[in-house]
């Protein structure tokens, strides 16, 4: 009976143990470096493992770990679950010092419905990098303003690329004056005269005699080749559309004629009415009515022309004159 009474005492008092471990919280102090230089920064980070719904009291730091030892920021807690149904709760610092010290950083408490659980103690290296000469107490001179060596490479690049800049727009004006705007590159551009309307008409009248048409038997062709030409002659000199009008509207345009030259205005009646049998009645005039209409045309162009100033028109190439 003794060892039974025994046995459960043992039984009874493990289970209650276990219960008061499960209720309880462990802490985990770490710094991620336990040396740094005067100025530089390392974290500092408490690690509370607990169950969920338990308030933990944790140690509130203001701007200080310890004396020297200055906080930069305080980071958010994480928070994370464990397997085994733990809440871990991650409290870090960005911890800084400015004096050449080895720093001890106590345990701290952190407090569970009056039960206190202290975090282990760590150490910090701060190291001064370089020495400081204490013993001289002169001021220095200020050091003059240093003079970075000239950047050759730079300057090298910088003018090759302004002179295929410029060699770029160069061919480029080349290429399209060529091209585009069709003038031959080099060569001199003189002017030509324009000549004036009855002059054109001459030299049109000229042809039309050179290739005798109405002696091949085009008649058509030859009076529609006549009256283009005064048609084309009296809208330049006159400006009067006539391209497109009848003969009778050509009349009633220059029926001003009838009374300032007569002779004039009758021979062009003759062309245009000849010229209109030909074309819509199919009339085969004789050898002298077709010569007639020649002469009458030469003869009206003379007696109608207006002298006009010489204008200059496209200019022309003089490449091939030497």
């Amino acid at each position: 009976m003794r060892k039974i009474f025994l046995c459960c005492i043992i039984l009874v008092g493990s289970v209650f143990s276990e219960l008061l471990l499960a209720q309880g919280i462990t802490v985990t102090a770490r710094i991620d470096s336990t040396s740094i230089w005067i100025g530089n920064q390392t974290r500092l980070s408490f690690e509370i493992s607990q169950q969920p719904g338990q308030a933990v009291v944790s140690p509130a730091f203001a701007d200080t770990i310890i004396g020297g030892l200055e906080i930069v920021e305080a980071l958010k807690p994480d928070t994370a679950k464990s397997p085994d149904g733990h809440l871990l709760i991650n409290q870090k610092y960005t911890v800084t010092a400015f004096e050449d010290s080895l720093y001890y950083i106590p345990p701290f408490p952190f407090v569970l419905n009056g039960d206190t659980v202290w975090s282990k103690s760590l150490s910090l290296k701060v190291v001064q990098p370089f020495a400081i000469d204490t013993t001289s107490n002169q001021i220095a001179d200020i050091k003059p303003v240093l003079d970075p060596p000239f950047y050759w490479k730079g300057l090298i690049r910088t003018v090759i690329l302004i002179l295929l800049i410029i060699i770029f727009l160069i061919t480029a004006f080349f290429l399209i004056r060529y091209f585009v705007v069709k003038k031959p590159v080099g060569q001199t551009i003189i002017t030509q005269s324009k000549l004036p309307p009855y002059e054109v008409a001459l030299q049109r009248l000229d042809k039309i005699k050179e290739q005798k048409s109405w002696q091949q038997n085009r008649f058509k062709e030859y009076h529609t080749e006549l009256t283009d030409v005064l048609r084309q002659y009296i809208e330049a000199t006159f400006d009067i559309p006539c391209m497109e009008m009848t003969s009778e509207e050509i009349f009633e345009h220059l029926h001003h004629l009838k009374f300032e030259n007569k002779e004039a205005y009758m021979q062009l009646q003759s062309i245009l009415r000849l010229a209109d049998l030909v074309k819509f009645a199919k009339w085969q005039p004789a050898t002298d009515e077709n010569e007639q209409s020649l002469y009458n045309a030469y003869s009206f162009v003379g007696k109608t022309k207006i002298a006009e100033p010489v204008a200059e028109v496209e200019p022309k190439s003089d490449a091939t004159a030497e």
